[in-house]
């Protein structure tokens, strides 16, 4: 089996002017770079990614920066993992997963041949890589919509509207007290996207109604959602409607209201917010504003495959807008 050495003698060049052309880190001119071409060709010699970026100019590999931070649920992520990984199989792509989401690793995985272009998730509203993101070569596409997207192609549900359905619908039915159960605190602390925008959108809208409206940042666990339905069923409080967006916490909350003897949709009115199959898991299917997360998946790559196809990078951004599916956990209050 041929090696980097074999490749570097038959070139007539130094091995590190071999692994320096199939990494990308310095320049190689013309001349010397066919030589090397002809040689990796000649000697049929397959390192990995790099060598084949360099004979074909491609890796024919996405990168796909899914970060593993806490209050993120794992099971969220692998449904948007799910819709990249099977549209880029379907245009004849790799998809490589990085699990860490810096901006040393944004240079790590695109500063050499590893990738052709790049998905990011997990994007804050101040992200810190994003002016890194808009210097790459490579075409870059976000699942998140940042405070400022110039330059920038972004894909992402819309949970402003998202919020603002839920609201609406619960004050539509008449309810004069309602509550948003979000995200992790730890995922408000990094002023992740999502969390801000359904948030921000779903108090205007009750402030706007002039009713009663509170926000709990419901940690991931049992405990915390214990904790989050004990406040909101506390003395002091009426809350009647419920809009939950935390797929983690929403099982336990549920379960919560049960034992403290709130019957769905009687005593409380209960609307999730996440993928479809998480509202559908429960003992009783809660109405809910699905989360097309394969579907988003699927349109990231999309917006990549097109830029590729036409050599440079865009700025786009798509927001998928939201639907209530009632399955019958809403209803009116109880008159008093």
């Amino acid at each position: 089996m041929a090696t980097i050495a074999d490749v570097a003698r038959v070139a007539g060049v130094s091995l590190s002017t071999v692994s320096y052309a199939l990494s990308g880190k310095r320049p190689i001119s013309p001349e010397t770079r066919r030589r090397i071409q002809g040689a990796i060709a000649e000697l049929d010699y397959r390192p990995h990614a790099g060598a084949r970026a360099l004979a074909s100019a491609q890796t024919r590999t996405i990168g796909l920066m899914a970060p593993l931070r806490t209050g993120v649920d794992l099971n969220v992520v692998m449904q948007f993992v799910s819709g990249i990984a099977a549209a880029a199989h379907s245009y004849e792509y790799d998809v490589l997963l990085v699990t860490h989401g810096d901006e040393s690793d944004v240079a790590r995985v695109t500063s050499g041949s590893m990738v052709d272009a790049l998905v990011v998730m997990d994007v804050e509203a101040d992200d810190p890589r994003l002016r890194q993101l808009r210097r790459l070569k490579q075409p870059v596409v976000l699942i998140g919509l940042p405070g400022d997207t110039e330059g920038l192609s972004c894909v992402d549900f819309d949970f402003g509207r998202a919020g603002t359905l839920g609201a609406q619908h619960l004050i539509d039915l008449g309810h004069r007290d309602i509550a948003l159960l979000g995200a992790p605190p730890e995922v408000l602390e990094r002023h992740t996207s999502y969390a801000e925008r359904m948030n921000s959108a779903f108090a205007q809208v009750a402030a706007a109604a002039d009713v009663g409206y509170r926000e709990l940042s419901v940690p991931s666990s049992v405990t915390g959602a214990q904790t989050a339905v004990a406040e909101l069923l506390g003395p002091a409080a009426g809350v009647t409607g419920v809009l939950v967006h935390n797929e983690i916490a929403l099982p336990h909350i549920v379960a919560g209201l049960t034992a403290a003897g709130r019957s769905i949709p009687d005593d409380v009115s209960v609307i999730a917010v996440g993928p479809e199959n998480v509202a559908l898991s429960l003992p009783r299917p809660l109405t809910s504003i699905d989360l097309p997360a394969e579907r988003i998946g699927r349109i990231a790559v999309e917006m990549v495959i097109a830029q590729l196809d036409d050599g440079g990078k865009s700025s786009e951004v798509r927001l998928l807008g939201p639907a209530l599916t009632d399955r019958g956990t809403t209803a009116a209050p109880r008159p008093a």
